[in-house]
């Protein structure tokens, strides 16, 4: 699946004003985005207790979300959403999601919840929940 097939999946479901949030996660799964990367870091932010990995569908949405940021476009590598979800979040200290276009219209978050990140790692599960 392409990241341009992702992202016209995110403006359909907004344009409907519905969110298929599995039928999301699938497609951001078997996408490539462009994740951000900043002083050899993927760059993120922490709110809620939640540290939120960037991703974005397309250079221009990463160009829009530096230039609100009033930061130069940071260097970017192609990431498939499955291994973000499968490799990367449980490397991460703590609860961790993906924000997907950050501050777009479509943009949306991809909670670390059972479901979207393992359950070893997802702040839901019942056991191996971190805190």
């Amino acid at each position: 699946m392409s990241a341009e097939a992702l992202q016209g999946r995110l403006t359909d479901l907004a344009a409907v004003g519905q969110r298929n949030l599995r039928a999301v996660v699938g497609e951001f799964r078997r996408s490539e985005v462009l994740v951000p990367v900043v002083d050899g870091s993927l760059l993120s932010a922490e709110s809620g207790g939640i540290r939120w990995l960037f991703a974005f569908t397309d250079v221009a949405a990463l160009e829009r979300f530096a230039e609100a940021r009033g930061e130069a476009v940071p260097e970017r590598i192609p990431v498939h959403g499955a291994r973000l979800l499968d490799q990367v979040i449980p490397r991460v200290d703590g609860p961790t999601g993906i924000a997907v276009d950050a501050g777009s219209p479509t943009g949306l978050v991809l909670p670390p919840v059972a479901g979207i990140v393992p359950d070893a790692v997802a702040v839901d599960a019942s056991a191996g929940a971190r805190s």
